[in-house]
């Protein structure tokens, strides 16, 4: 993945002070389960995401990691900002395709170099990736988005539920 995928190290982007609020704009990422930590009104120091030049955070001990398309700053050092080379490949193919991989984490030690950038991943033409991310994002919607998909059909499923659970325990009050 060396070859493909460049990284840049956050230095330059980490937050200053921790005294978040939802009223800030900037948010602060880890690579982590927590991905958004809050927001800050910090204006040096922001990396510029956007919807047309994304990257990948990646969580250099645990291998966990996010797509991001949006301005941010960062916690720490202990990621990885993670960027296509070359425009024969697609970022969104390479991050579907590092959320496959399973490494047992059991060392303290960074894995992206030593690990990750090791690793040859398949390489198809770039109509082929844009087809496999559209496909690979639509199912994720279907399982992660909220306003719809499996989340949606849950919370749909457990009112019906309710629903008739209310009028099977609800008999008639004797006088």
């Amino acid at each position: 993945m060396g070859e493909i995928i460049d990284y840049e190290q956050p230095t330059k982007y980490i937050v200053n002070s921790t005294q978040y609020d939802n009223k800030f704009k900037i948010p602060v990422l880890t690579a982590g389960q927590t991905f958004i930590l809050g927001y800050t009104n910090e204006i040096e120091g922001i990396y510029k995401a956007s919807k047309e030049n994304p990257v990948i955070i990646f969580d250099d001990f645990t291998a966990s990691n996010h797509w991001v398309d949006f301005e941010f700053k960062v916690k720490s050092s202990a990621m990885k900002i993670l960027k296509s080379k070359n425009q024969f490949v697609n970022l969104r193919y390479c991050y579907h395709y590092i959320k496959t991989i399973n490494f047992d984490v059991t060392e303290h030690k960074r894995i992206w170099i030593s690990k990750y950038s090791q690793l040859e991943i398949p390489i198809p033409p770039l109509e082929t990736q844009e087809k496999v991310v559209k496909i690979l994002d639509k199912f994720d919607t279907l399982i992660n988005d909220l306003s719809q998909g499996l989340p949606k059909e849950i919370e749909l499923r457990q009112n019906q539920y309710e629903y008739y659970r209310e009028k099977l325990l609800d008999f008639p009050k004797e006088n």
